[in-house]
């Protein structure tokens, strides 16, 4: 009996939530151990149905460095960074599709329809979702087809969104000549976030969220806010994968979403702590 009544209390405790973001739009930036452990899969997945199922309109961005370098490995390619930017010629493009359209994504879309929600895989260049155009690395070192996002056009997402699907993107863009270009996600998240004037950008990662000391991790910062952030950024106090997130949430914030939050996928079921309880779990940055 206790059991149950724990339960019915966690759910009065989300019922306000889920009445404040019913009918909101909500990005989700899928990686780091969420996508590698099937059991984290599962749990994710049983988040984001969760969410469809309350009237969240709900866009998963999901990138795949790791499992992109580990299949051009075993083709017998070693991978090339510059500035942490991966030096993409035309076969590493097509390794990076296979592993973001024909793998990753599939893979997610599979583990949400068993968790009971509807979701359909989409690359950034379907219906020309993200328009991109060549990066240039400093000293205008070729990065191959790397990518700068020029423009996000939602409206296939949301066409999706009105027909009870969830977009799941793969993060490779499309130029003007057709070109196919690899994008960073955490910034194609944030953009598309801003596209799409979602309540929150929400990005999953392998740490509890923006520390302080990044060796310590009770020096979680449970809020800032964007001109914190900002300065922290310009003060060179982020560093490593951290970086290219935060500043991802700063461009959605200041793109208009009014919420970025940072949150370790490796902690079961972090999404619905986040949104439905009164603490929350990670780093939470407001505009």
């Amino acid at each position: 009996m206790k059991d149950l009544r724990a339960k019915a209390d966690m759910l009065v405790e989300a019922l306000p939530y889920i009445r404040q973001w019913a009918g909101t739009t909500m990005v989700v930036k899928y990686g780091g151990a969420a996508m590698v452990s099937p059991e984290h899969k599962r749990h994710v997945a049983q988040d984001l149905v969760l969410l469809q199922h309350v009237g969240i309109k709900t866009v998963v961005v999901h990138g795949g460095g790791p499992r992109i370098s580990e299949l051009m490995q075993r083709l017998g390619k070693e991978p090339v960074f510059v500035e942490g930017q991966r030096v993409t010629d035309a076969e590493t493009m097509e390794i990076a599709q296979m592993v973001l359209v024909g793998s990753i994504s599939q893979d997610l879309v599979g583990h949400i329809y068993q968790a009971g929600g509807r979701a359909v895989s989409i690359s950034g260049k379907d219906g020309q979702t993200i328009r991109a155009k060549k990066k240039r690395g400093a000293g205008e070192v070729d990065l191959g087809q790397v990518g700068d996002i020029t423009e996000v056009n939602p409206e296939l997402i949301l066409s999706l969104a009105d027909a009870g699907y969830m977009a799941v993107i793969s993060t490779i863009g499309i130029g003007e000549d057709g070109m196919s270009y690899n994008i960073n996600a955490d910034t194609a998240a944030g953009a598309v976030a801003a596209a799409l004037g979602a309540e929150k950008l929400i990005v999953l990662s392998d740490v509890p969220g923006l520390l302080r000391d990044p060796s310590d991790e009770a020096s979680l910062i449970s809020e800032l806010k964007l001109d914190e952030a900002k300065a922290l950024i310009k003060g060179g106090h982020i560093e490593g994968g951290m970086k290219p997130k935060l500043q991802g949430c700063v461009k959605a914030l200041e793109g208009g979403v009014k919420r970025a939050h940072l949150l370790d996928g490796r902690l079961a079921h972090c999404i619905l702590m986040e949104l439905f309880t009164d603490r929350g779990v990670g780093t939470m940055i407001e505009g």
